[in-house]
């Protein structure tokens, strides 16, 4: 069996080194990207199971990406992270803007590993029926 694809999104190189890393250990296949312009070029070509993004980014945040992602694929399923002091909202906007789940870093790696593992097995999102979609 193919292990679950990922796309992490995070302009720190530091970070996305480190849950790249982690998230390989855990037999994930796991592209990433430095910012959300380059993360949504590569969805584009390669669309994966799962999104990580990072909301506070510079060419295109993550708000612009989990937005994105839910218009042009919204089966998708989107974990925004943000360490962003501050921002007491933006985890609140980022799920009401289409982001399945939200994280606070500094990460603690078991729940993340967790929180990861549950939206995988909870297969994609299904697209509520709409009025065109019912017999």
């Amino acid at each position: 069996m193919n292990p679950h694809s990922i796309l992490l999104i995070d302009d720190n190189d530091e970070i996305r080194a480190l849950l790249r890393r982690i998230l390989e250990e855990a037999g994930y296949f796991v592209m990433d990207a430095a910012n959300g312009r380059e993360g949504l070029r590569q969805f584009r070509h390669t669309p994966v199971d799962l999104v990580i993004t990072d909301l506070l980014m510079p060419d295109s945040d993550g708000l612009e990406v989990t937005m994105a992602l839910q218009h042009e694929s919204p089966h998708v399923k989107i974990i925004a992270l943000t360490g962003g002091e501050g921002e007491p909202n933006l985890l609140k906007v980022a799920k009401l803007l289409g982001a399945h789940r939200t994280m606070k870093k500094p990460l603690e790696i078991t729940e993340f590993l967790k929180a990861v593992q549950q939206e995988l097995q909870e297969g994609p999102l299904q697209k509520e029926p709409g009025p065109q979609d019912t017999p």
